[in-house]
Order: C-alpha cells, then structure tokens, then sequence
C-alpha cells in the first residue's frame, strides 16, 4: 500500500508538535535589546547631537516626528519611512542603520502575529522619489534631522513596548 502525503503528515505530526515555539517574551526582550544597540550607533556619529528631535526643519517635513498613540502598525509604518530614507543618502553610517531597522520591522511582525494582529508590510513613503532635489541639496541636514528624529522615535518606541502596545 502507497502512503500518500495524508500519511507522511500524520506520521511526521507528533515531531513538529514537540517542536518549541519562540516565546514572545524572548522577542520582545530581542527587539528591545536592538533599539538599545540602534540609539546607541546613532549617538556613536556624532554629528547627530547638533539638532533635537523636537526642532522643525524647513523642507524636511517628509522626515517622521514623534507620535502620541504608538501601535505595532504605526511603529511598522514609520520606520519603513526611516528604512527608505535612511537607504536613499550616501553616508556610510547610515547602511548599519538601515539594515537593523528592516531586523527591527521583522521583529515588530513576529510580535504583531503573537497578538493575532498580522501586519501589512509597509512601504514607507511613496513620494520619495520627488523629494530627490531636496536630498541632494541637503544630504547632510537630512541625514543629521532624520538620524536625531530616529534616535527620539526609537526612546518613544522602547517605552511604549514596556506598556504593550496595541495593533
């Protein structure tokens, strides 16, 4: 007699049901432990401390401020923002940055779907490419406002995740 895959699933069943899942405690503690190293590589450049996060920039409103109510689809939603800026300047302290902020979003939907609240992957901003004068013209205020604006959205977010943030 041929086992089909029907079979091969029931007999492979009692393997993956003693298989441990991630306890969400442990991705919480992870995505905690990887802002503190973000906030910590933004105030490693030092030219990030020359502007508070709160300081509004003429041309430069594109760039995410704090917000009030912080959800898990709202964190999601502004640091795809960041990713997408953060990836369109030339430094070079800046790529670490954007790559654990795409950890950081991989994160935020690991703890989304532990909350029965799956997460659509955001795209960041759409009008970017328009914005291409405005980078160039000013590579290093865009990076300096958008680094130090980061660095206070990732404080609000640490904080926020400590009260259990919504969907």
């Amino acid at each position: 007699m041929r086992c089909g895959p029907l079979c091969q699933l029931l007999w492979l069943w009692p393997c993956l049901s003693c298989v441990p899942a991630v306890p969400m405690r442990k991705v919480q503690d992870d995505t905690k432990t990887l802002i503190k190293t973000i906030v910590t590589r933004i105030s490693d450049i030092s030219h990030t401390q020359s502007v508070s996060s709160r300081q509004r920039v003429v041309g430069l409103d594109f760039i995410p401020g704090l917000h009030p109510n912080l959800s898990l689809s709202t964190m999601d939603q502004t640091l795809a923002i960041y990713q997408q800026i953060l990836a369109s300047l030339p430094s070079r302290n800046v790529i670490q940055i954007a790559n654990d902020l795409e950890n950081l979003r991989d994160l935020l939907h690991l703890l989304a779907s532990s909350k029965s609240c799956p997460l659509p992957r955001a795209s960041g901003l759409e009008t970017l490419e328009g914005l291409g004068g405005v980078l160039e013209a000013s590579l290093y205020s865009t990076e300096v406002v958008a680094l130090s604006r980061l660095q206070g959205f990732l404080q609000a977010m640490l904080q926020q995740l400590d009260l259990g943030p919504g969907c």
